[in-house]
């Protein structure tokens, strides 16, 4: 399977289909090795050995009416996080935070079903006042969107546009039952097609099949999406997927590469969940396995690594910071 995957992927440039994905999904711990030297491989060949450094503030913590049974931030479960909104000045304070890590992209993100007015109106005025402030590219998370509010985004100057599927189409149901994976997918081709980037991943160790977790690498490598980015489930207390087990770090490294393998064009980024299911030794084979961005700093609900460690990581690898004006 790697000699096909090399000659398939590395020298032709050529995804891995769904079948193929899965076959990578199934390695042995005895070919891991290998395998995350072969993304590593087609990572450096189409992306380079730059990293792309983001970080992301929550403008709207909590209270989501939406059911995804993940996140501590829905209203329907007993989750510990209240709802809370940032002012302006608060976000402009952190995006010159997240420049001063080397940052090229600062993400707003809201826990909502979509943006009502009053979030909109609190978007063109933090997003102006950031770009007055900050040199930094400005990306968002509201959640699905009308094509209206799609333009207002693109005349914003928005950036880069964040909604996940989650899951594959297969296995969506039993993660949220209150909107659907098609009503996500639209989303995500109206962004497409304004001409923001779009950003779409997912969150793996759910309780999918690997055949549902290769489904879902198939179907954003159809998306083609500027970015995905790849969340490890990280078990929040009250939520319906509280009680599941963290995903073993082999089985994380195996689905890192197999991403790697299924969008070798794409950058690939660390997201939520690593710090629990990789550590500090994992997080280093990652990005030596396929990984070719980060988020620094702290999640919506979670604690990430310190930023000094990322970058001090990248430091020792070799791996330079994307500079802002290659992500423009």
């Amino acid at each position: 399977m790697l000699d096909r995957a090399r000659e398939q992927v590395l020298d032709r440039g050529v995804a891995l289909d769904q079948a193929q994905i899965l076959e990578v999904l199934q390695t042995s711990d005895d070919d891991l090795e290998a395998l995350l030297a072969l993304a590593h491989d087609v990572r450096m060949k189409y992306n380079g050995p730059d990293v792309e450094v983001e970080g992301i503030v929550s403008l709207k913590t909590g209270g989501c009416p939406e059911d995804c049974h993940f996140c501590s931030q829905s209203g329907q479960f007993t989750s510990p996080v209240r709802s809370v909104w940032l002012n302006i000045p608060e976000l402009v304070r952190a995006a010159e935070q997240t420049r001063q890590t080397g940052a090229s992209e600062f993400c707003i993100v809201a826990a909502v079903r979509g943006p009502d007015e009053r979030l909109m109106t609190q978007m063109r005025e933090g997003v102006a006042a950031i770009r007055a402030a900050v040199e930094i590219n400005v990306a968002a998370s509201l959640g699905m969107l009308t094509q209206e509010q799609v333009n207002d985004l693109v005349d914003m100057g928005v950036h880069r546009y964040n909604h996940n599927l989650e899951a594959g189409k297969s296995y969506f149901p039993n993660v949220v039952t209150t909107h659907s994976w098609e009503e996500r997918w639209d989303t995500c081709t109206m962004v497409k097609d304004s001409g923001m980037e779009l950003c779409c991943g997912g969150l793996v160790g759910m309780g999918e099949t690997l055949e549902q977790r290769a489904e879902l690498a198939f179907q954003l490598g159809e998306l083609e999406p500027h970015e995905v980015p790849l969340n490890f489930l990280n078990p929040r207390p009250g939520t319906p997927f509280g009680d599941l087990p963290p995903m073993e770090s082999s089985d994380a490294l195996r689905t890192i590469a197999a991403f790697r393998l299924a969008l070798p064009r794409t950058i690939l980024r660390y997201a939520g969940g690593r710090e629990l299911t990789l550590g500090d030794l994992g997080t280093r084979d990652g990005l030596l396995g396929g990984i070719n961005a980060v988020i620094v700093g702290n999640y919506l609900t979670t604690l990430g690594r310190d930023p000094r460690e990322d970058l001090s990581l990248l430091d020792d690898l070799k791996m330079p910071i994307k500079a802002l004006n290659e992500t423009l």
